[in-house]
């Protein structure tokens, strides 16, 4: 097994069971909407239930159970592809395309088992509330951005071997 399949493997086994034990506790713990105050006017466990995609886009839409799981599993198997490609030396993008992967599998179990994502972790400032997310919405934001990180640090590496060779 290559070392970025390895770090796939561990990165979404740690990030799936911790998304999975989360939701499993906020569901069993908590009802539906109910709040409990974590930091005052800044963070909350609310415990909702999100049908759609990020914000709660196609919630209302027929389709939105297949095309979800679909989505989903097209973007794992396109990180696979492109893990089993990536150089061994591409850390930074391998993890970050673990973390992406891992936080697409957490929420496909909750597509695949609800028909919806468990939601809980509510960041608002005093009533402006961005929208409730879960550790799988996290694990994919930070491997966005480490992604993003690593590709804007290749391009200046390969802006600086461009201009020492003129």
């Amino acid at each position: 097994m290559s070392s970025n399949l390895r770090l796939l493997s561990i990165t979404a086994a740690i990030i799936v069971a911790l998304d999975q034990a989360t939701k499993l506790y906020i569901d069993q713990s908590f009802r539906l909407y109910e709040s409990v105050t974590v930091i005052e006017n800044l963070f909350n466990i609310t415990y909702v239930r999100n049908q759609g995609a990020a914000f709660g886009i196609l919630s209302e839409s027929a389709y939105r159970i297949p095309f979800f799981i679909t989505v989903s599993l097209v973007a794992a198997v396109g990180i696979l592809w492109y893990l089993s490609r990536l150089g061994a030396e591409k850390k930074l993008a391998a993890f970050a395309l673990s973390l992406i992967f891992a936080g697409a599998v957490g929420n496909l179990i909750d597509r695949i088992r609800l028909g919806e994502v468990i939601d809980f972790l509510d960041v608002h400032w005093h009533q402006y509330h961005w929208p409730a997310f879960n550790v799988a919405d996290s694990a994919i934001t930070v491997g966005v951005a480490l992604l993003l990180i690593d590709m804007w640090r290749e391009e200046r590496q390969q802006k600086r071997s461009g201009m020492s060779r003129s």
